[in-house]
């Protein structure tokens, strides 16, 4: 595995741990899980790996509220490679950031100042967007994203829709199976909107070889792995690693990604 991510980690209170394995529809459902900070992370020691921070919102925070990204980045920015500041869980219900394009800007614009004030070491900031933005919403947090010079975006967290026949009553965020084609069709607007300017991540769905290289020729500079290793197991990551050096046929990522879009 070349890119970990860990958290979601926030400033203030944590949120009950809730997590179900939907393998019926190949997907995972979290409820509210999002750890409580904690500096015992460190920056990935070995060459070609990184190591990823993932920071949110405590549910005691004003709705409209920055302080815990800033917070989190500047405890855990230290020993991470880079920092996620994560503005779309939905799990999250104190989150402006996610709908309110006003308190978006004010967030990026704070975390990318307080990022930018930091000693001789400043982390990379990639924001993690979600699956459910249309057009315009996409427009706009492209155009922030390029606007403050964030260093990357994550295509895309996890969904409150439950697309096809999937039944669950619980309330909290769907992965897996049934995000792919929202995570894609995200990851192609928002390359095409970034006209390639910025690294994205895709995440989202992603089970095989074919998925993988479909996100990077929709324009993602790498992938991660989530649900699809919770109900296959943890060598989900090196069957996806073997597919792909088959699918590209002698070429690299590079080369592909963005292709469907020149």
């Amino acid at each position: 595995m070349g890119l970990p991510n860990c958290g979601a980690a926030t400033a203030g209170e944590r949120l009950r741990s809730r997590f179900w394995r939907l393998l019926a529809s190949q997907s995972k459902q979290q409820g509210e899980s999002v750890a409580t900070l904690s500096a015992a992370v460190n920056r990935s020691a070995v060459a070609g790996r990184l190591l990823g921070v993932n920071v949110g919102k405590s549910k005691s925070s004003a709705d409209d509220s920055f302080d815990d990204y800033v917070a989190g980045l500047q405890k855990l920015g230290p020993y991470a490679d880079y920092v996620v500041i994560n503005v779309s869980c939905p799990n999250v219900t104190n989150m402006k950031a996610n709908a309110d394009v006003a308190v978006l800007e004010r967030t990026v614009a704070a975390v990318m100042e307080a990022r930018n004030k930091m000693g001789e070491y400043r982390p990379p900031v990639v924001l993690k967007i979600g699956p459910d933005n249309d057009l315009q919403q996409l427009r706009v947090i492209s155009q922030v994203a390029l606007d403050y010079r964030v260093d990357g975006i994550i295509t895309t967290n996890t969904t409150r829709q439950r697309p096809g026949a999937i039944a669950v009553k619980e309330e909290g965020g769907l992965s897996g199976a049934p995000l792919r084609d929202m995570a894609l069709a995200t990851t192609r607007e928002m390359y095409r909107l970034t006209r390639g300017a910025m690294p994205i991540i895709g995440c989202g769905g992603i089970r095989t070889a074919e998925d993988a290289v479909a996100f990077a020729r929709a324009g993602a500079s790498c992938v991660q792995v989530y649900s699809s290793m919770t109900v296959d197991g943890p060598g989900k990551a090196r069957e996806i690693k073997d597919g792909v050096v088959t699918l590209l046929k002698g070429r690299k990522w590079a080369d592909i990604i963005g292709e469907e879009l020149r």
